[in-house]
């Protein structure tokens, strides 16, 4: 069950975090430059050092997210990045998947792990059903773990019961966009993608035990 307190806090911290914006947006460039370097995944080395990735996975997708301005871009990318999984085009490709095209809808934290599942998980045989099916089974059990860290799967209910305390759409209009940022949404909202890339991490790790 959601612990609101706890969450209410790590808001706040986001809030008040000094981003490093420059920085976020040279490394960002040169993952667009360059791509997203591929990795030879070691399962001891990953199983060793299991609470420095969570971390480091968690950080980067709230980073992401701030520089992206997009939920589900800062997700995945923090996953794909930490993973060697896909490409820059990827990112791209999830623009209008914040709250499913701004309507409010499935939080980006969510979308964005589940593309990460899809490139992890899922089969380059188009008709491995088995790999199909244990990939949606995974992503099942994620979504749980989401709603239970969160309370809430759509991003308005995200928005209204635990970044901003009100209820408030940023993709209905270009006012509710700026009312989102003034009150740093933006920041704040750093939150999902970072517990999603996290709880998502760690499924990918624990599949390697």
């Amino acid at each position: 069950m959601a612990d609101y307190e706890a969450l209410k806090k790590r808001v706040d911290e986001l809030a008040a975090r000094d981003w490093d914006e420059a920085g976020l947006q040279a490394r960002v460039r040169e993952l667009v430059a360059e791509g997203i370097p591929r990795k030879t995944l070691h399962r001891d080395e990953i199983l060793a050092n299991r609470g420095r990735i969570l971390d480091r996975v968690q950080r980067r997708a709230e980073e992401y997210n701030f520089i992206f301005k997009n939920c589900a871009q800062g997700t995945a990318l923090a996953l794909l990045e930490e993973f060697g999984l896909g490409s820059m085009e990827i990112i791209k490709a999830l623009t209008p998947f914040p709250g499913v095209g701004g309507t409010g809808e499935i939080c980006g934290g969510i979308t964005g792990s589940l593309i990460a599942f899809g490139l992890y998980f899922g089969s380059d045989d188009r008709l491995d059903y088995a790999a199909m099916n244990d990939t949606i089974t995974r992503s099942q059990k994620f979504m749980a773990f989401f709603e239970g860290e969160l309370g809430h799967l759509y991003c308005a209910d995200i928005i209204e019961m635990v970044i901003l305390g009100h209820r408030l759409n940023p993709g209905d209009s270009e006012e509710a966009m700026m009312t989102f940022s003034m009150e740093k949404g933006f920041e704040k909202c750093g939150l999902p993608p970072g517990i999603g890339a996290r709880l998502a991490a760690e499924f990918i790790i624990d599949s390697m035990e």
